[in-house]
């Protein structure tokens, strides 16, 4: 049996015998296998072999009664959890036992951090090995450190697995409580999370800052001066600084509603501006002041995994989740460290390899005297061992790896990070020069331009980071200002009055959102990435171009939370319970007392429970509607999606449309829309009422049934089931038809559909359209037809010759039809990227690829950094397969203790 300390054995088998390894993935163990050689059997458990029930159906039956079953979680019982083994594991979990039977001993070989080591404690518990069981650990798969690793393992860490434990505990609490709340005062089928939520709340309340945002106008000066030197630059650029000592405000001098919070500022309108500047024109001027300062760029330090994400995401357009992807099967194929780590330090090792490549490179003078040692400063700082860098006791060069593709490029990046990270600074000195002028009204005039330049380039020669912001200078950008001292004479060769507005916050990109979660110690770093996911699959969060746009229903959830579960997204208590968990890591706190708390409550303070169970002054109306600024307008957040409502008109929001972009002007012109409820007649056959609607899946046509007869006097009124009830004959406009423009005629064609062309070898052949477009049918057998119109034209003789050909699949079935833009080459398969109208809508495609456009994606403004992205994720879905169902077994109280 186990001991407490998590190992069947604290002895070694050092004589001959077989060996397994159990890792986590069939990539890992294929590429492990081949280090270890005879003797050892590597195996995967293909990931999590058991978790908490995800259904009630999934509860064994003799706990169904319970009243903590619907949580999976004994709250009453030290919230004991109860487990179910994954029904798609059974199979590999009764592998592993048969090669379990057969081995000598057990080395759990999953990754080193606290999932990697809940995952080796839950194979150990349900293999229940007789065997010595051993921890073996390693942060590169290369064939050094895997055979160090085997030579050198420890003991099951216990403390890691609490804390994973303790927070699956505490996340499930989390959601199966706070959800249901969603789902009766919201709409069904939402989610709470504990970092989710957060993170969405962070969305919305930068879009609400972005609604309440008031511009500021403001103007200012610009003038290009020359030096009369034949040294180049001859000539630069100034913008104005002050006027008669009073400084000229600019966009930092206004608040967020448009007024001026700098009292002494200057703030010049069009008219000033415009008049001042000609009062400058043709007058002298002369250089007043010259500031050079020598300056240095320390290298940034090697990338953990939120600095990772955030790059990949700058440079190549990935997302979060399909960084962390590629980096995975990086690692796993011996190419990197280990991906999932808050650590920023080197091995000895690594630094050596480091600083040797960057002089082979470089040049010994790029490389400092004294290696580079960074010390991490993410508090709690765990999970890892090393910073994200290339693996091995001397780097490969991303041409000698091998790799292609995206593989290639996320290697390349860290590569170049990790070898910059032991360069020289850079050097260099930046420059500031004041120029004054006086007006013809006697007006000092004092303008102001700053430069820099680059004496040693020093680690910027291997990487330079990028910038969320676009117009944020690179490091190595230089700004070269010509060469002046004190009283120099200049002359403008031109002085213009320029009009500026001050710009909103901008929306959270996946990079500044990962940013600012680290910044406020919110969820940990390795987790991120499907946080992120998580909110956009939701409709919590939708993208336009990299921007995070929040959905309304995001604006709803985040209402109802923060009105009636404030703590639980508030972002100091959320970084205070992360403390509390890391503190349990450290075995500094009592899990037991610590999700008592959390559930119950204490000393006064509500837990979690008495408040899902308190809802009934939960107005849901409320808490889904939001007035709109600056009308008598409500948004509201209906089961089927947001509209608009004034004193009981309504008209639907459309998908595309951002909250902040949601303005009274707009809101009005989506009033004056037609409101899609258009009678345009009587079908003559049926003498029935045809009208014109705007669905919830576009626009259509149908017809309005007469009401039954009411019984005789005397007589009950049958109940009709609903299925059996006559149904009104509907169709769906075709794209060439508008709501405002359809006629009758229209709709009665429309209404016809399907047509019956005739028979086909005893089988009626029929046209009519369908959700991918429209085709002719016989039987099972279907073809397509070119075009809507064709179902009004197509003969059966022309049905016959369809029918006669092959049939073709995939989007290509109809004639190739000419791209709607050309984007450029996508980055990973180096071929061009188009977008083309599918069945679906449109989509963009490199050929081999296709990826559908998202909400808040346009054809007119995709980029090809945005296409490039959709394509890289659909890569990811394509390559990770299907889903996963559960069987049961539970947890046993005392294998927590090792017995």
């Amino acid at each position: 049996m186990p001991a407490k300390n998590g190992t069947a054995s604290s002895g070694r088998n050092n004589g001959a015998g077989t060996r397994l390894v159990i890792v986590e993935s069939p990539a890992k163990a294929k590429t492990i296998a081949g280090y270890l050689g005879r003797g050892y059997i590597v195996e995967s458990s293909i990931g999590h072999i058991r978790d908490l029930p995800g259904s009630a159906s999934e509860v064994p039956a003799k706990y169904k009664g319970e009243p903590w079953a619907k949580l999976g979680v004994n709250v009453e019982h030290d919230f004991e959890p109860l487990y179910v083994v994954n029904t798609d594991k059974r199979q590999q979990v009764a592998k592993l036992k048969k090669l379990l039977a057969e081995a000598d001993e057990l080395y759990l070989a999953t990754d080193e951090d606290r999932e990697g080591e809940a995952i080796a404690w839950h194979l150990q518990d349900v293999l229940k090995p007789k065997v010595p069981v051993h921890r073996m650990v390693f942060n590169e798969i290369t064939k050094d450190a895997i055979q160090r690793a085997a030579a050198n393992p420890r003991e099951l860490n216990m403390r890691l697995v609490d804390a994973q434990e303790t927070r699956r505990i505490l996340d499930r609490l989390y959601g199966y409580e706070v959800s249901p709340v969603l789902w009766k005062k919201v709409m069904p089928k939402l989610s709470a999370g504990r970092v989710q939520s957060v993170a969405t709340r962070l969305v919305v309340e930068r879009e609400r800052e972005r609604i309440a945002f008031v511009p500021a106008h403001y103007w200012d000066i610009a003038a290009q001066f020359d030096t009369g030197k034949d040294e180049e630059p001859t000539a630069f650029k100034a913008g104005l600084i002050s006027v008669d000592g009073k400084r000229v405000a600019q966009g930092r001098d206004f608040a967020s509603d448009g007024r001026l919070k700098t009292k002494d500022a200057l703030h010049l309108d069009e008219a000033a501006a415009r008049a001042l500047a000609e009062r400058l024109r043709e007058r002298p001027y002369s250089v007043k002041s010259v500031e050079r300062k020598p300056y240095t760029r320390k290298p940034y330090p090697p990338f953990r995994t939120t600095t990772l994400q955030q790059e990949a995401s700058r440079k190549l357009s990935f997302s979060a989740k399909y960084t962390m992807s590629v980096a995975q099967k990086l690692y796993e194929n011996g190419f990197i460290t280990y991906m999932r780590t808050d650590s920023i330090t080197l091995s000895e090792t690594a630094i050596t390899a480091a600083r040797r490549q960057a002089a082979s490179l470089f040049g010994g003078e790029y490389v400092p005297d004294k290696p580079r040692v960074y010390a991490s400063k993410v508090k709690n700082a765990q999970e890892a061992h090393e910073a994200i860098r290339p693996a091995g006791e001397s780097f490969r060069t991303p041409a000698e790896t091998g790799l292609s593709g995206d593989q290639f490029r996320l290697y390349e990046l860290i590569w170049k990070r990790t070898i910059a990270s032991q360069m020289k600074d850079a050097a260099g000195q930046s420059v500031s020069i004041r120029v004054t002028g006086v007006s013809t009204q006697n007006e000092t005039a004092e303008f102001g331009a700053t430069g820099k330049t680059i004496t040693f380039y020093g680690f910027l020669k291997a990487y330079v980071e990028s910038a969320d912001d676009p117009s944020t200078d690179r490091d190595d950008q230089e700004r070269r200002l010509p060469n002046l001292t004190e009283n120099d004479p200049l002359s403008a060769l031109a002085v213009d009055a320029e009009g500026h507005s001050t710009r909103p916050p901008a929306r959270y990109t996946e990079a500044s959102l990962v940013k600012e979660l680290e910044e406020r110690e919110i969820g940990r770093p390795s987790t991120y990435a499907s946080i992120i996911g998580t909110i956009l699959d939701r409709g919590y969060v939708f993208k336009k171009g990299t921007a995070l746009v929040p959905s309304f229903l995001a604006f709803a959830v985040v209402n109802l939370l923060e009105q009636h579960f404030g703590n639980l997204v508030d972002y100091d208590f959320t970084a205070h319970m992360e403390d509390g968990l890391d503190e349990i890591a450290r075995g500094e706190a009592e899990r037991v007392r610590w999700l008592t708390r959390f559930y119950f409550g204490d000393n006064g303070e509500e837990g979690l429970k008495d408040l899902t169970e308190d809802i009934g002054d939960i107005d849901a109306k409320g808490i889904s509607s939001f007035p709109l600024k600056g009308s008598d307008i409500m948004v509201r957040v209906g089961r089927y999606g947001p509209y608009l409502d004034r004193e009981g008109e309504r008209v639907n929001i459309p998908e595309d449309i951002a909250p902040d972009e949601l303005t009274a002007d707009k809101a009005e012109e989506l009033f004056a829309q037609p409101s899609g409820d258009r009678e345009l007649g009587r079908d003559p056959q049926t003498g029935h009422t045809i009208v014109a609607k705007s669905g919830r899946f576009g626009p259509y046509v149908t017809e309005i049934l007469p009401e039954a007869a009411p019984p005789a006097e005397g007589e009950k009124k049958k109940r009709t089931k609903k299925a059996d009830a006559p149904k009104p004959r509907t169709g769906s406009l075709f794209k060439s038809m508008s709501l405002d423009t359809i006629t009758l005629d229209d709709a009665l064609k429309l209404l016809s559909l399907p047509r019956t062309l005739g028979e086909l070898d005893g089988e009626p052949v029929t046209a009519q359209n369908g959700r991918f477009g429209p085709y002719i049918k016989r039987g099972t057998d279907s073809r397509s037809l070119g075009s809507e119109e064709d179902l009004f034209t197509v003969t059966l003789e022309k049905a016959k010759e369809l029918f006669a050909q092959p049939k073709q699949r995939g989007r290509g079935r109809a004639a190739a039809a000419a791209p709607l833009r050309e984007l450029g080459d996508d980055p990973a398969s180096k071929k061009p990227v188009v977008v083309k109208e599918g069945r679906f809508g449109p989509y963009v495609t490199d050929g081999e690829t296709n990826a559908s456009l998202r909400k808040g994606d346009e054809v007119e403004s995709i980029t090809i950094q945005r296409a490039a992205e959709l394509l890289a994720e659909r890569r990811e879905k394509v390559a990770a397969g299907g889903g996963k169902k559960k069987t049961t077994t539970r947890r046993r109280t005392s294998a927590k203790s090792g017995s």
